[in-house]
């Protein structure tokens, strides 16, 4: 009799010390993720600034991720299930720094990225969303369209910029001056402003496939320098002062992108989903599954620190490599003084999702 009331009490005590565990902790104990060798497994505690990030808004922009159809390809794949878990188990939107924090280095596994030569450097670069005037008819001003894919069947993949235009190889959705279409071309998505104050968000619907080729490059060979050097300031307001030397210059660069409009009107990367200011970033995509939480520590074009928790949402025909990236930084004005600028050298740290067991407790 004694013997049995010990078992009873043995079994309600496992119940009531079940009942207090956290049940949401993962309980798979596979991990297929791909973890390739330029990844060094660390600690938090070795992320450069990571106890002084605000990840909330890293959480976020996480959050856009988990709605999305990721595509699980590259080099550096995370267990597809176990990535699907951690969506399920996000904090709630109104969760604090403190909880959010601890929510990340329960759930994810930091390594520090290293190049195929050993170094742990690489450049991070800044991309925004351009605000430009534009018409909805061609202008003396607006003289370049706009297009979006061509739905005649017409072939536009190995074709010039020039001849797509002048053939007019796709549908024109709106239009703009050249210079500031090139330069919606290169950010990849910008807002129109149109002359009768509707504002049209345009973002990246596919590309030629030719290679790009710089404008300020081409009028360095050229022997031009604009007032005030080569920053992409200095060579927009050169070529909008010479708009003829503007287009022969311009067509000099083969590859042409065309454009949806967005609404509502966010920027959307190619992830699918819109992209988070100062958190999302683009990344090679031959490498990586877009997704994934990134850490990065780098300097802005001012030299101040950037330490901060990013996610992986958009990729880019120049970003390429192991330690390569593009900072969103949202768009507008303020937004292109931050990003024409940046060029920088830093760490990156990819944070992928691990496997906690679960004990029962005895």
């Amino acid at each position: 009799m004694r013997n049995m009331l010990i078992k009873i009490l043995g079994v309600v005590f496992a119940v009531v010390t079940l009942a207090s565990c956290d049940l949401s902790t993962p309980t798979e104990t596979m991990d297929n993720a791909v973890v390739p060798s330029n990844f060094k497994r660390v600690s938090y505690s070795q992320l450069p600034g990571w106890r002084d990030d605000d990840v909330r808004y890293a959480l976020q922009a996480f959050r856009n991720s988990c709605r999305a159809k990721i595509q699980y390809v590259g080099r550096v794949i995370p267990d597809k299930e176990l990535f699907a878990e951690k969506c399920r188990m996000l904090p709630s939107a109104s969760a604090d720094v403190a909880t959010v924090r601890a929510w990340f280095e329960s759930h994810f596994q930091p390594y520090q990225i290293f190049n195929d030569n050993g170094g742990d450097r690489g450049t991070y670069t800044g991309y925004y969303s351009p605000v430009i005037p534009g018409c909805r008819t061609k202008t003396a001003q607006c003289n370049e369209p706009l297009m979006g894919i061509p739905t005649d069947g017409r072939n536009y993949k190995g074709v010039a910029k020039k001849d797509i235009v002048e053939k007019q190889i796709g549908r024109v959705l709106y239009w703009a001056n050249i210079v500031d279409v090139q330069n919606i071309q290169i950010q990849g998505s910008g807002m129109l402003r149109l002359d009768d104050g509707t504002m049209v968000k345009l973002n990246f619907a596919a590309v030629n496939d030719m290679p790009f080729k710089s404008i300020g490059e081409e009028l360095r060979r050229r022997g031009i320098r604009p007032s005030g050097g080569y920053s992409a300031d200095a060579v927009w307001t050169h070529l909008k002062q010479n708009p003829k030397l503007a287009r022969d210059v311009i067509y000099t660069n083969p590859r042409y992108v065309y454009f949806y409009e967005s609404k509502p009107a966010d920027v959307i990367g190619k992830l699918g989903t819109p992209l988070s200011k100062i958190r999302s970033i683009a990344m090679d995509d031959d490498l990586y599954t877009l997704g994934l939480p990134v850490y990065i520590n780098t300097n802005l074009s001012d030299g101040r620190p950037f330490r901060r928790l990013m996610i992986a949402q958009d990729t880019g025909s120049a970003i390429r490599g192991w330690i390569r990236a593009d900072i969103f930084f949202g768009s507008g004005d303020e937004a292109y003084k931050l990003a024409q600028g940046q060029h920088a050298q830093g760490q990156m740290f990819i944070l992928m999702p691990k496997v906690y067991n679960y004990v029962k407790p005895q």
